[in-house]
């Protein structure tokens, strides 16, 4: 299996609802976005996926997260904004560009601080 990894950054606030003490407040991280993508053979390029597309995409997606509260963006403006929530706004965000390329799986992580992530791994097949 070989896999390619992509990480940006994006500062953002949020708050979360329900039973999570201060985390109730709106607050701030700096979020960490890591995109990794898996499949069991090269092209005839001797490569997997073209990073120069996958860059781009990943950038792109931190960018429309940077400096925003998170339960205004499109998308997770109706749920609660929880790490696991983040991570797959970004997957499905991600994942029908990355379909029908020859890619077997798309894991985004979201790290809300170099301690704490919250993952979404799928298939793309």
């Amino acid at each position: 299996m070989y896999e390619i990894y992509i990480a940006a950054q994006f500062e953002a606030a949020h708050r979360l609802v329900g039973d999570f003490g201060p985390a109730t407040r709106t607050h701030g991280h700096t979020y960490r976005l890591e995109v990794i993508v898996r499949g069991a053979s090269l092209k005839d390029d001797e490569t997997l996926y073209d990073i120069g597309k996958l860059r781009p995409a990943v950038d792109e997606l931190a960018a429309s997260l940077h400096y925003r509260d998170l339960t205004e963006v499109p998308g997770l403006a109706e749920v609660n904004t929880t790490a696991e929530a983040v991570a797959r706004h970004c997957w499905e965000n991600l994942a029908p560009a990355l379909r029908g390329s020859g890619l077997d799986s798309l894991i985004v992580r979201i790290w809300e601080s170099p301690e704490v992530y919250a993952a979404r791994e799928d298939s793309l097949t």
